[in-house]
């Protein structure tokens, strides 16, 4: 458990200016955590970052609640005014958060190839596996039973959870996170039919290169490149159960929610947002312009060159509903051809 931070310290290290009652000697208010604003208790602090949850502000016990301006007076306790209380709410998490620190060193369990280069402040977890000539670097932990392969190299502060696989000739950059069961590497899925029908492995020569702060949840695979590698730019934040494809390139800043996929050579712009479920695949290779959101559910089959919204699925319905809809849809191009007639034969009147 963390120590309890004092108000004045917290505040300075998310940017808030601190409102509260001139009762209150707010140099003695310390915090011992964060909740929600209908769970927290007193020396816990809470957030208001969406207009839906306003109306639970006024009976909060928090001591205090990051909120914008707007909602400073509605607060019943200490306000923590910041321009982005979403934002603010994520800084603070990161001052009660528990560090995941293992002893410097490598563990008598590892197998580390004598070729291998490890930094002395790396952590080499029980039952790892560092391939030949492979670098890792100051700081960077891997835990138990990670793999990771030959001519890696992993940067500062980086950690691999447990039971990662990491492929040959990978590069991570600094203080990113790859979460437990991930498979960075793995093989494109190419493969050329002769005339008989046969599949012939098309052989995967590139690598995966990842850069700075980037997250990879559990469970998400990165294919290696067919010749050139498959790249995940800094920032990029990726949910678990996520399958990116060969040669795919994923520009910075962009989210990527869980259970989406996206075939090979998939280029997404920087700052978007792939929603959980979303599926990007076509005849050819898609780009995605940055700043682009896609919706839950919904497949690209098509580039898209503009910033915006979009969306291409249907929301639940009741069942019977449904049918009749799936109904009309089996009629449509019957519907489009009568239609066509018709403009036509009103034009030549």
């Amino acid at each position: 458990m963390t120590s309890p931070i004092r108000l004045t310290e917290l505040a300075t290290a998310i940017g808030a200016a601190i409102v509260a009652p001139s009762s209150v000697n707010i140099a003695a208010v310390e915090i011992t955590g964060l909740a929600s604003l209908d769970e927290a208790g007193p020396g816990q602090i809470s957030h208001l970052s969406s207009v839906k949850f306003r109306p639970l502000l006024a009976e909060s016990q928090a001591t205090a609640v990051i909120c914008a301006e707007r909602d400073v007076g509605s607060c019943p306790g200490i306000a923590l005014q910041v321009d982005n209380p979403y934002v603010a709410y994520a800084k603070a998490t990161q001052l009660f958060r528990q560090p995941r620190c293992l002893e410097a060193g490598i563990h008598d369990s590892a197998v580390v190839h004598p070729s291998a280069t490890i930094d002395a402040s790396a952590c080499i977890g029980p039952g790892v596996v560092v391939g030949a000539d492979t670098v890792v670097a100051a700081r960077v932990q891997i835990r138990a039973n990670t793999v990771v392969g030959d001519r890696c190299n992993i940067q500062e502060g980086t950690c691999l959870m447990s039971q990662v696989a990491v492929y040959d000739d990978v590069k991570i950059g600094a203080e990113s996170i790859i979460h437990s069961a991930a498979v960075i590497g793995a093989d494109g899925f190419g493969w050329a039919p002769d005339e008989n029908g046969h599949l012939h492995e098309i052989a995967q020569l590139g690598g995966v290169t990842i850069g700075d702060r980037v997250s990879i949840g559990a469970g998400s695979a990165v294919d290696r490149g067919a010749l050139t590698d498959t790249v995940i730019e800094t920032g990029v934040k990726i949910d678990n159960l996520v399958q990116i494809g060969h040669n795919s390139r994923v520009g910075a800043h962009t989210v990527i929610c869980g259970s989406s996929g996206m075939a090979g050579s998939t280029r997404v712009g920087k700052h978007c947002v792939l929603a959980g479920r979303v599926s990007i695949g076509g005849d050819g290779p898609i780009t995605i312009c940055d700043r682009v959101v896609v919706s839950v559910g919904t497949t690209v089959t098509r580039s898209i060159s503009t910033p915006g919204t979009y969306s291409a699925s249907l929301p639940a319905l009741p069942h019977a509903e449904w049918m009749r809809n799936a109904a009309s849809i089996k009629r449509l191009a019957k519907l489009v051809k009568q239609v066509t007639r018709l403009e036509r034969r009103l034009n030549d009147e």
